[in-house]
């Protein structure tokens, strides 16, 4: 059974296509609500580098159910335990290596129950066809002490707590929405219309190199001269960025308008950082080891991210960059937030974004409706006088119906431009934590990558 939740979408093209931004609510009555989103840009153009940092797996309660201020784990939840019998309720977590549950849009699906947000651990537990001891960790959440980097990231900057994956499946469909704010398979991929919407995309393989047909970003950047570059964590391929989290090479216009080459290796990024010369627009996607898709290391995850964080605040470039760090779904990880239903493919579930910025407000926990699809929005209202990846005006339609970036914030309001621009905030990639096991020098430890478990990533 696949999610397939689907309302509004008539007027919510009609408002797209004429420019008109809105959110999308459920009331009470089930009747959505469209809802005004703010197009302010003041002070936008104060920032010059744009960077997204896309790491994988991890639910909004999982990493911040605990975090003052913010909308976490309330009390009483205990989540229905199907083989083991009775419930679970949410648990400290201080493993360094997490099992996670299965996470497609049918788990989606199953984790969210009509709202009721009690599938997660029956979900994890199909493994174990019915057969118990049978036991799982999506109840458990890591601390702030486990975590101690990513918590002060969010202290010092802004946390997202009502951000969401664009999508409601797994990791592809979510990489494919970070680069172009939609997931499609195309009969014909030279004609971007013959793509269809779906959370099933075909992947990009030996016999179909180029399977994405419909536009992304990179094509209005190129078009107006907007430099960007997309870095892979250890190349591609053989230890490093699998293809799931990998598409963009998969894309037709990024092969048409000769800008395959902007793809590249992570020292890439670490050099410009270095010498000031970040592009505009800068994508990072990790290789596994890196990546806390689990059972990948915590720790080492948060080392990976805390050295491309340090790379551009010890740069010429930090006084004019924001940092937007995400995780591109929940990977079968408690979260106690019905997802807003938005189109048939999203939302999905909330995950974790920070905001890191020398013009990111202190402290401020931002509670807009926001996604992966905003940080598309804030870069297109920085950078492109606020164009769009709409097919009636990015001169190379397709067959999309809602125009994402119109449905949600361009963040603004976790800026203060005014403010006196904050200095960098440099951290020890391998701080103390309260992971067990204590992580080795240098966070580099590494366990058995076997993400066949759950036969998705």
């Amino acid at each position: 059974m696949r999610l397939r939740i689907l309302f509004g979408v008539t007027a919510a093209t009609a408002l797209a296509a004429a420019g008109i931004a809105f959110s999308v609510g459920l009331p009470a009555s089930g009747t959505p609500a469209p809802r005004p989103v703010s197009d302010n840009v003041t002070g936008i153009h104060k920032i010059k580098h744009v960077i997204v940092i896309m790491q994988e797996n991890r639910s909004f309660d999982s990493y911040f159910g605990h975090f003052k201020g913010a909308k976490g784990i309330p009390k009483g939840v205990c989540v229905p335990d199907p083989v083991n019998g009775g419930c679970v309720k949410p648990f400290v977590d201080h493993a360094d290596s997490n099992k996670g549950g299965p996470h497609v849009d049918a788990n989606a699906l199953a984790d969210i129950n009509h709202g009721k947000m009690n599938g997660y651990v029956g979900q994890a537990e199909l493994h174990c066809h019915g057969k118990p001891p049978c036991p799982t960790d999506v109840m458990g959440f890591h601390t702030a002490s486990d975590i101690p980097n990513y918590t002060t990231y969010a202290k010092d900057f802004v946390l997202a707590d009502n951000f969401y994956e664009s999508d409601h499946s797994w990791s592809l469909p979510a990489h494919l929405f970070m680069v172009s704010a939609w997931s499609a398979t195309c009969s014909h991929p030279k004609n971007p219309m013959s793509c269809k919407g779906t959370d099933t995309p075909r992947n990009r393989s030996a016999t179909h190199p180029q399977p994405f047909g419909w536009t992304d970003l990179t094509w209005l950047l190129n078009r107006n001269h907007v430099s960007w570059g997309y870095y892979l964590d250890g190349g591609a391929g053989n230890g490093g960025v699998p293809s799931i989290w990998n598409p963009l090479p998969g894309f037709r216009d990024v092969h048409k308008d000769g800008q395959a080459a902007n793809i590249q290796p992570l020292s890439g990024f670490f050099a410009q950082a270095k010498s000031g010369n970040l592009p505009k627009v800068s994508w990072i996607v990790p290789k596994p080891a890196d990546s806390e898709h689990p059972p990948a290391l915590v720790s080492r995850g948060q080392a990976y991210v805390t050295r491309a964080i340090n790379a551009v605040m010890s740069g010429p470039d930090w006084k004019s960059s924001v940092i937007f760090l995400a995780w591109d779904d929940w990977g079968g990880f408690y979260d106690n937030v019905p997802p807003p239903q938005l189109d048939a493919l999203g939302y999905g579930m909330r995950v974790p974004a920070i905001i890191i910025s020398p013009f990111a407000k202190r402290g401020f926990v931002d509670g807009a409706q926001s996604s992966a699809d905003s940080f598309l929005k804030f870069i297109e209202d920085d950078f492109l006088n606020g164009a769009r990846l709409n097919p009636l005006t990015d001169g190379r339609p397709d067959p999309r119906t809602v125009v994402r970036e119109n449905l949600t914030t361009n963040l603004i309001q976790a800026f203060n431009f005014n403010q006196k621009p904050r200095p960098p905030v440099i951290l020890n990639p391998c701080p103390n934590s309260t992971l067990t096991p204590k992580p080795k020098p240098g966070c580099n430890g590494n366990v058995a990558l076997d993400f066949a478990d759950w036969g998705d990533s």
